[in-house]
């Protein structure tokens, strides 16, 4: 089944009340307007993401809450859902994701780290200064596209004002990947979102690609 208006009125409803009681009391709802969807969703979207890599194996569903040790005066439950489809378990380690995220605000989906180490980033910053043909590939994928927007804390000085506007985009990076975020509410309540998110996926591999050949290239060290 897809994703419908019940889902973000209950992740609405969910974050405002912030109440194990009440979510235990709507559990039926969470099960089939958010846990059945995104399990539906996955499962239809992991095939294409397979196509790209098919050493992705781990495909993570976000719990409705966060850990309360963590939440850090934030609220415990979730007005928001994300899965992820990677090769490894822990995102938090330098290695790319695909992902998505559906909340109030819209959704949001793409491809990059949660957080990239700085060898990472150094090793990647090897690749665009050398010209490797796998960032010219991600860079022609990029330019080539209007969905993705590049994310990541820029340094505040300018490292490589030598370099091209473009190169620099990318070199300046405390981390880095590909987002979108959309408002289109009737793709996202949509049988055809699974199908959309598949072909944007496929569309930007070639960056999945040059991350993961930084990543080869920094095991080799």
């Amino acid at each position: 089944m897809p994703f419908s208006p019940r889902t973000l009125d209950f992740l609405f409803e969910n974050r405002l009340n912030d109440s194990r009681v009440w979510f235990n009391e709507h559990k039926d709802e969470y099960n089939e307007f958010v846990a059945k969807p995104f399990k539906e969703f996955t499962e239809a979207v992991t095939p294409a993401v397979k196509e790209i890599d098919e050493l992705i194996s781990y495909i993570k569903i976000s719990r409705i809450y966060r850990d309360a040790r963590y939440a850090k005066g934030k609220s415990v439950f979730r007005d928001n859902m994300w899965c992820t489809f990677s090769r490894g378990r822990d995102l938090y380690k330098s290695l790319p994701a695909f992902y998505f995220d559906v909340s109030g605000n819209g959704f949001e989906y793409g491809c990059g780290y949660y957080v990239a180490s700085a060898d990472t980033m150094n090793d990647m910053r090897e690749l665009i200064l050398s010209d490797s043909p796998y960032f010219t590939a991600a860079l022609d994928a990029f330019e080539n596209q209007d969905t993705f927007t590049l994310y990541g804390d820029m340094y505040k000085r300018n490292r490589y004002p030598d370099e091209s506007p473009e190169k620099q985009n990318w070199l300046n990076r405390k981390t880095i990947g590909l987002s979108a975020h959309s408002t289109d509410w009737d793709m996202l309540f949509s049988d055809k979102l699974a199908e959309k998110i598949a072909s944007d996926f496929a569309a930007i591999a070639p960056v999945y690609d040059f991350f993961m050949k930084t990543e080869e290239l920094s095991a080799e060290k």
